[in-house]
């Protein structure tokens, strides 16, 4: 059962946001702060928070949908969802400048949504998936 909810969780979250971001890169820009100077920095902006998230929402959703897929999609979410909370998390230790709710926001879901994949993931023998 939890599989299914980190899963269908995780495929909405991504898939929403990523679509967002796609068609309007200045939302995640104003919201972290970056600068969209030029062509690159939009292009860029759109691939990452919009492609590539909507692209890891997507498989999010077949795992849920197929059982079969399930540990992949629980093992792609520890790894890259893990990996950003890793890297949000030691970058905000050693960040000079203050942040702001943004982090804190992302920092948090990213690290419950890891570990809770990562139960998951790891509890798979004792759930059905």
């Amino acid at each position: 059962m939890l599989s299914k909810v980190v899963l269908w969780g995780t495929a909405i979250i991504f898939m929403g946001y990523g679509l967002v971001c796609f068609f309007d890169p200045q939302i995640p820009a104003a919201y972290s702060g970056l600068g969209l100077n030029n062509g690159d920095s939009w292009v860029e902006t759109a691939a990452m928070y919009g492609g590539l998230q909507a692209g890891l929402g997507i498989f999010c959703l077949v795992a849920a949908l197929r059982p079969g897929y399930s540990q992949a999609g629980l093992l792609l979410i520890i790894c890259t969802i893990g990996g950003l909370a890793s890297a949000r998390g030691i970058s905000f230790v050693l960040a000079s400048d203050p942040v702001t709710s943004y982090t804190y926001g992302a920092l948090g879901y990213e690290a419950l949504t890891a570990i809770l994949a990562a139960v998951a993931f790891f509890g798979a023998g004792t759930e059905a998936a």
